[in-house]
């Protein structure tokens, strides 16, 4: 197992930082990894992770003098239990506005306030092209989600006196509790079982919605794709998911799969394809156009003496990079064509031309060698 690192040294601050350095360090290294930023990134969210340890025990006082005194190896073991720090939930909006000094305090014993209920996150998947793809292409398109219900407002009642102030936890929809960890006292915050969370209860909920406040509606969505976006790319509409009473809208993800192009494979910023020719034009070498991706014609030049499996490659007709400048290639794989019928007449001038392009057969053994060494390099 790795040796933990120091709690300063992660904070990138001395042992004499003051209270505002060590929330300037924690604020630009937890936008920096953070996991909404750097998507599919384990090392980022392992980052992010150590930033907000080293946060929580160096902004309260007394974590910090017995740190200092004896590092990790502190008598009664963690402060987070036997478990561990596992993290919190801290979201890019606490990092600006500051929310997250609460969440950490109230780990201690400090009084912590409600964060407030947030409804559900929606994936949605469409389907774009490799030209919208390169073209950094701005699209609306139409989707069934969750919305507000247009019959109570999103209040879930049929009327605004069948809502009643939850007496469990005077309307705050939280309750808070203490709970011995180790040698520390940590107050627990969870949702109001009687309300479940909403600090009000209804009495008398709005018949199209059944009380959630929501309904599944057909909406316009307009995105714009990124610069060489990935297949399974997913883009984040904050705000715009599942709606829920007395709190926040969870996010819309659209998650972009790409259609399958008439001849292009894609790998990264490359593109592959298969190029079928005949034999005379594998042998005297053609030229060939296609419409291209990027709206200019993609010229092919098979050289003469050409074989099947040979590859072309143009380079910079590829895909955009996803960061920074220029584009991939397009790797082209010539493929020998054979008629699927063959007339007597063809049967006629392929035996007239054995003698020109045949190869004998008591020179296939050789042959087959020399294939092998070439192969091998």
């Amino acid at each position: 197992m790795a040796e933990k690192r120091d709690y300063y040294d992660i904070l990138g601050v001395g042992k004499d930082a003051s209270d505002d350095d060590l929330k300037k360090a924690f604020r630009s290294l937890a936008r920096k990894h953070h996991p909404d930023k750097n998507p599919d990134d384990p090392e980022a969210e392992q980052l992010f992770k150590e930033v907000q340890e080293a946060y929580a025990v160096l902004s309260n006082p007394e974590q910090r003098r017995t740190y200092d005194m004896f590092g990790h190896d502190s008598p009664g073991g963690s402060p987070f239990g036997p478990g561990g720090f596992e993290g919190v939930n801290i979201n890019l909006d606490d990092l600006f506005s500051g929310g997250f000094e609460s969440i950490f305090s109230s780990m201690f014993g400090g009084g912590g306030r409600s964060r407030g209920r947030r409804g559900h996150d929606i994936l949605i998947r469409h389907t774009v092209s490799l030209e919208q793809i390169f073209e950094e292409a701005e699209i609306e398109f139409e989707a069934e989600i969750s919305a507000e219900c247009d019959t109570c407002g999103g209040t879930g009642a049929k009327n605004s006196d069948d809502i009643e102030t939850c007496q469990t936890c005077n309307g705050n929809g939280q309750i808070t509790q203490q709970a011995r960890v180790g040698p520390f006292v940590q107050q627990i915050v969870s949702d109001c079982p009687h309300c479940r969370g909403d600090g009000q209860i209804i009495s008398n909920p709005c018949n199209d919605c059944d009380g959630s406040g929501a309904m599944p509606k057909e909406q316009k969505i307009r995105i714009s794709i990124p610069t060489g976006a990935a297949d399974g790319t997913r883009l984040r509409m904050r705000g715009k998911g599942e709606p829920i009473r007395g709190g926040q809208s969870g996010d819309l993800f659209i998650q972009i799969e790409t259609e399958p192009h008439p001849w292009f494979e894609r790998d990264g910023p490359d593109l592959i394809m298969a190029l079928p020719l005949g034999y005379p034009e594998m042998v005297l070498g053609t030229e060939i156009e296609l419409p291209h991706i990027d709206g200019k014609p993609l010229k092919i030049e098979v050289p003469p003496a050409s074989r099947p499996s040979e590859t072309i490659i143009i380079h910079r007709r590829g895909m955009p990079y996803r960061r920074g400048r220029g584009r991939g290639d397009v790797t082209i794989l010539l493929k020998l064509h054979v008629p699927n019928k063959i007339t007597k007449a063809m049967k006629t001038s392929l035996n007239s031309l054995k003698g020109d392009f045949g190869l004998p057969l008591d020179e296939i053994e050789d042959a087959v060698r020399r294939e092998a060494q070439d192969r091998r390099g």
